[in-house]
């Protein structure tokens, strides 16, 4: 772990120390609280603040808002709603942290690291399993072959992301670790640069990154995440004082994800598609041709909390967090399957 992440994980667990004096519950979230004659059972804001990423693993999300559905849900509670757009998990749990946003949309990484900072944020649904939408990617005319060619060599991705597990599985698939590569930390935004300029000689990222940058010949696949074992977690997260303060909202809001997700396996129409594929950069077909690798769930069940506890495991190993906890203790169970067993 270089002296640049330990500098990282300090300023976290700083700003988390400090942000209660500052931040939830006095700024944003109180200032809009519903008089006492207009409060709905269950709802107590008349906002509702979405943070999201142009990631595939929460199209329901997507598809619920370009359809109009999550603004009319809301609108029969009195809340309204805004959406707050960012690259990647790390710049969303900064914004819920500063009461921001209300609901995230994140990968397993930054999901389980917030929380074990100190955040106080909850699990409520899984938004995907997408093992096959994490890929390693390396430039066009690399010769490197398989994860043992890695040792020595630039290693790149976001810290505090997915992919970063994903980096550690695969390093672990071919013998090698962390301490085998050289680590290099980029933005989301670079990828293509680092991969043009050979800045980097593999990179860890998502779908649609990974689609992208193959048909525009930038790059090939060196491996996926089920190559190495990655469960490929993602989830809906929001400020738990949110949760318990509006539990109306979020169950709307798990139920909205799950009428998504109905609406992409029956084939949703072509101008929602459109408006997803621009937002991802992306053309429509090859939206369509990922839409399948993703099983988009909502209910969580024993196989998504085993994931997320491997990953704090992993955060633990790599110095990324200063203690183990058990995810189980972070999950919103009303209105939900939920599978403790």
């Amino acid at each position: 772990m270089s002296g640049r992440d330990i500098v990282f994980t300090v300023i976290l667990i700083i700003a988390i120390a400090i942000t209660p004096i500052y931040a939830c519950p006095n700024m944003r979230n109180k200032s809009h609280k519903k008089t006492v004659n207009s409060i709905i059972d269950g709802v107590s804001t008349d906002q509702i603040h979405f943070a999201i990423q142009p990631s595939c693993a929460f199209i329901p999300l997507y598809v619920a808002k370009e359809k109009g559905w999550v603004d009319e849900v809301m609108a029969e509670y009195g809340v309204e709603v805004y959406w707050h757009n960012f690259d990647a998990g790390p710049a969303i749990n900064a914004s819920m942290l500063k009461c921001e946003s209300d609901i995230g949309v994140l990968g397993d990484v930054p999901a389980v690291f917030a929380i074990g900072l100190g955040q106080e944020n909850t699990v409520i649904a899984t938004a995907a399993q997408a093992a096959d939408s994490y890929a390693v990617l390396i430039p066009a005319d690399s010769d490197i072959k398989r994860a043992e060619d890695l040792k020595g060599r630039r290693f790149a991705t976001v810290i505090g992301t997915t992919p970063h597990n994903m980096m550690n599985k695969f390093l672990k698939s071919g013998g090698l670790t962390m301490d085998d590569v050289t680590f290099v930390n980029i933005n989301a935004k670079d990828v293509e640069s680092v991969l043009k300029e050979h800045r980097a000689d593999a990179v860890a990222i998502w779908e649609p990154s990974v689609t992208r940058f193959v048909d525009s010949g930038i790059a090939k696949i060196l491996g996926v995440g089920s190559d190495c074992d990655l469960a490929g977690t993602n989830v809906l997260v929001a400020r738990s004082e949110f949760v318990e303060e509006n539990p109306a909202l979020v169950a709307a809001v798990c139920d909205l994800y799950r009428r998504g997700a109905e609406e992409l396996a029956k084939g949703t129409d072509d101008v929602t598609i459109n408006n997803i594929a621009e937002y991802m950069k992306l053309d429509r077909e090859q939206l369509r041709s990922l839409i399948p690798k993703f099983n988009y769930s909502v209910d969580i069940v024993k196989e998504d909390t085993d994931s997320l506890n491997d990953t704090i495991d992993f955060l633990y190993t790599v110095n990324q967090l200063p203690r183990k906890y058990d995810i189980n203790d972070h999950i919103y169970t009303d209105g939900l399957d939920y599978e403790d067993e």
